[in-house]
């Protein structure tokens, strides 16, 4: 029978190493606890209010008018009486007031009578939304009266039309997340939407058909039904539990790289549960080697140790699940400005048992290679401290298939991607095998160095101590830092891509669908020199006469075949254009229809010079054959596209024209009235204002990921600190050995230091070139954004990673120093 007292002596004697246990197990577990918690809440919300987040049973969708065979087909379900029908067309204008005084670019929705099927739209008077909405009136968000400086009951410009404003919008079902919606909502009915003059050839229109079907056990029949009268890839159909709104697909991508995070770091913390368990048990060898002198088996043993482990993997979960739920509440209000009407936090307790279950797991996983070891002590360590067992290789090799394994359940279950969870397990055994590698390279050319100071010489060989864990620690450390540089790399590419490339030269104010018809007119209205963008929308269908499954296509996580692009035509380069292959724009001895594609456009599908691209052109087909490869040589707001074909070839298709232009902020809203009140189809995207809701995005979302970063050092200081730990005995060994040697603190001290510098260095350059690749194949290849390695910063990331990894080295250490000769020599026969 174990007693409390052994427990509470063996933790009090060892008391740092127990306290770092139970930290590598809290952090290990803290930020899986969050996410799971809060990716649970938000699922959950979206399950249960799917209805109302879509306001119908079934959805049809399309960026342009429905085809006749689907809305043949949509019509016979109506006749038959088995749906109720609520079109919407969404799209952005600019709207102005009576007296032209102010203008705003707004997100109108034009309804028809039955929206919505389900939810509610919360009118601030009270009133049903039914009731108050009819033609020659709008329903607005308050936002857009406080811009505009008017109240309810002032008249409304909207393209060719002035609405009377009659109340205001509080809430609706299916509004897409705040920071996607470049504008404030307006409601409009849909009988006034041929007046308003906005819906043209070639615009940017959102198509809905909302249907309620009225037996809801025929839901998924009437879903089938309308699914194969789909006639072209630009229709999509769903129901209210398939649909993907942009809400849900913010969320899962937030969350994947979220719960990507938290598993870098359980990996990193889990490596700290072994080293700081691994030192637990190097100072207990003289009692472990006693009890088996006196008759104790390894299995005794073990058993009388298992109690303390398993009171500290107690506390370690209790503390990573505790900060975990405080970890998911703060996540959840630093989003609360994303999703207002979204998700509340709340303690999932199915969440909680996954976390606990988790937590067993983790500590068994990571504590079996120790205590194993433990059978391997001998009772001769009685009479001599650097004795070493012959350490069988069995159980490392198990626990790294167990690792494996434990890892590779664990993505599955948080990403649900068997192919992803594939790749993840490869690249963190590859990691490992790598630092490895590196480290055995390294220790290796080390270990044949002549070198004559005495000091360096000295430290050099501490390094390769008998009974040293010297290559476990920087294999460790070389997978923790590569991990934690890369976090870093990631994040500051993202910032730099999305908010720091835009020069103060770039183009402020883009304006979308100027009919060619208004090109002269507007260049004189605009009285600047301006470059026209033609713009026809158009979607690839083969690559070589091979069709595009557009469906796989769309369901790759990065930039794809399956969307709908923007073709242009010109004989020129732009300014920030190269040609990389092919030599010019296009070919004078090829006939036939000639395309430029960019060099994003490859690394979506292979493709080269020569081969051969066919296009739906709103219905018209179009195949032309690759004349050159195109790159940009900086990264700006300034245009740019995939496709660029000869004027020949486009000049008589379907088309809107886009320019871009730079306005001083102050004259932007004088501007954007005028220019409604003068052309209203045309849309004006003040970008200044998108850039600066965009960088508040961008900095929140910046703030989380730098929070978990903390996290992921704090891991690896925590394995820093348990590796010193490790090594404690011998070092005082040696530190004793040197005084009574002669040699002063200050000596002593200079090897420890340059011992700790020497393993830190090598551990640290190779985990910066790892991260390197590591974060480049993420940037270019799942993120799809630019790569810049950021050497100036990482090098002085190393100064600092090296200071603070021999600060953290020496703080152990101060005990081991201030060690004199003559009290550990009496300590030891008490031993």
């Amino acid at each position: 029978m174990i007693h409390a007292d052994f427990i509470r002596r063996e933790i009090a004697r060892s008391s740092r190493q127990a306290v770092l246990f139970c930290l590598c197990v809290a952090l290990s577990l803290t930020s899986l606890t969050a996410f799971s918690g809060f990716s649970k809440s938000v699922y959950r919300y979206l399950l249960n209010d799917a209805k109302k987040l879509h306001a119908a049973d079934v959805i049809v969708h399309s960026h342009e008018a429905l085809s006749d065979g689907l809305e043949d087909a949509i019509a016979a379900e109506i006749r038959q009486g088995r749906v109720l029908r609520s079109r919407t067309h969404e799209f952005y204008s600019v709207v102005r007031t009576e007296d032209d005084r102010a203008s705003v670019l707004a997100n109108v929705k034009a309804v028809e009578k039955g929206y919505p099927f389900y939810g509610e739209v919360i009118l601030r008077s009270g009133r049903s939304f039914q009731d108050v909405l009819a033609a020659g009136q709008a329903v607005v968000e308050g936002s857009l009266l406080d811009r505009l400086g008017i109240g309810v009951g002032a008249g409304l410009k909207v393209g060719y039309r002035t609405l009377t404003i009659v109340d205001v919008v509080e809430a609706e079902p299916d509004r897409p997340v705040n920071v996607f919606s470049l504008g404030p909502r307006i409601f409009v009915s849909s009988r006034d939407l041929e007046a308003l003059g906005l819906v043209r050839t070639g615009s940017r229109i959102s198509y809905q058909t909302l249907l309620k079907v009225v037996d809801e056990d025929r839901i998924d029949a009437v879903f089938n039904r309308l699914r194969q009268a789909v006639q072209t890839d630009r229709e999509r159909v769903d129901t209210y539990r398939t649909a993907r709104t942009r809400v849900k697909r913010f969320l899962d991508n937030f969350i994947f790289f979220l719960n990507l995070i938290g598993i870098f770091i359980l990996v990193i913390a889990g490596m700290g549960i072994q080293n700081t368990l691994t030192a637990f048990f190097n100072e207990k060898r003289q009692t472990i080697a006693v009890m088996k002198a006196v008759g104790a088996n390894s299995r005794r043993i073990i058993r009388y140790f298992l109690p303390v482990v398993f009171l500290l993997g107690l506390l370690g979960t209790v503390m990573g699940i505790s900060a975990g739920i405080g970890v998911q509440f703060g996540l959840a209000g630093l989003l609360s400005d994303f999703f207002p009407t979204g998700p509340a936090p709340a303690v999932v307790w199915s969440g909680i048992g996954e976390s606990l279950a988790l937590g067993f797991a983790v500590v068994a996983l990571f504590t079996f290679v120790p205590l194993y070891r433990l059978k391997e002590m001998r009772p001769v360590m009685i009479f001599r401290r650097d004795t070493t067992g012959s350490y069988q290789r069995w159980p490392v090799y198990a626990s790294a298939a167990g690792f494996m394994l434990f890892f590779f359940g664990l993505v599955l279950r948080h990403m649900q991607d068997l192919r992803f969870g594939i790749y993840f397990v490869a690249a963190m055994g590859g990691l490992i095998l790598i630092a490895a590698f590196l480290t055995r390279l390294l220790l290796g050319v080390l270990k044949r160095l002549s070198i004559r100071r005495m000091v360096l010489r000295q430290a050099v060989k501490g390094l390769f101590r008998r009974g040293n864990a010297t290559q476990a620690v920087m294999v460790t450390l070389t997978a923790s830092l590569s991990v934690i540089f890369a976090i870093y790399l990631i994040e500051q590419n993202l910032d730099r891509t999305f908010v720091q490339s835009y020069p103060a030269d770039a183009p402020n104010l883009f304006v979308l669908d100027i009919q060619p018809s208004q090109q002269k007119a507007f260049a004189d209205f605009v009285a600047q020199p301006l470059t026209f963008y033609p713009v026809v929308r158009a979607q690839v269908a083969a690559v070589n006469a091979k069709p595009i499954d557009r469906r796989a296509e769309r369901d790759r996580r990065r930039d794809n075949l399956g969307r709908t692009f923007n073709l242009t035509y010109r004989d020129t380069l732009l300014d920030d254009e190269k040609i990389i292959k092919g030599g010019l724009l296009f070919r004078g001895d090829w006939t036939g229809p000639q395309v430029s594609v960019m060099d994003t456009v490859v690394e979506m599908h292979p493709m080269d010079v020569g081969d051969t691209i066919a296009f739906n052109i709103q219905g018209v087909p179009l195949t032309a054959r690759i004349s050159s490869i195109r790159t940009r040589t900086v990264d700006s707001l300034r245009p740019f596209f995939y496709f660029v074909l000869e004027d020949k070839t486009l000049r008589s298709a379907p088309q809107t024209i886009f320019t871009a232009l730079r306005v001083p902020q102050e004259r932007v809203g004088a501007l954007q009235t005028r220019m409604a009140k003068a052309f209203p189809n045309i849309s004006v995207i003040d970008l200044s204002a998108t850039i600066r809701v965009f960088a508040g995005i961008m900095q929140k979302l910046s703030a989380i990921v730098r929070g978990f970063s903390i996290f992921s050092m704090a891991a690896g200081i925590l394995i820093l600190i348990s590796a010193v730990f490790a090594t404690r005995a011998e070092r005082m060994v040696e530190s004793v050995y040197y005084k009574i040697l002669g040699a002063q603190k200050s000596f002593v001290t200079k090897v420890f230091i340059l011992e700790i510098f020497i393993a830190g260095l090598f551990s640290a350059l190779p985990a910066l070139v790892m991260s390197q690749f590591g974060a480049f194949w993420v940037c270019r290849y799942s993120l799809d954004i630019p790569y810049h390695p950021f050497w100036g910063s990482c090098s002085l990331i190393i100064a600092v990673v090296l200071l603070l990894i021999i600060a953290i080295g020496l703080i152990p250490a101060r005990s081991i120093l201030a060690k004199k000769p003559i009290v550990y020599l009496r300590e030891q026969p008490d031993e």
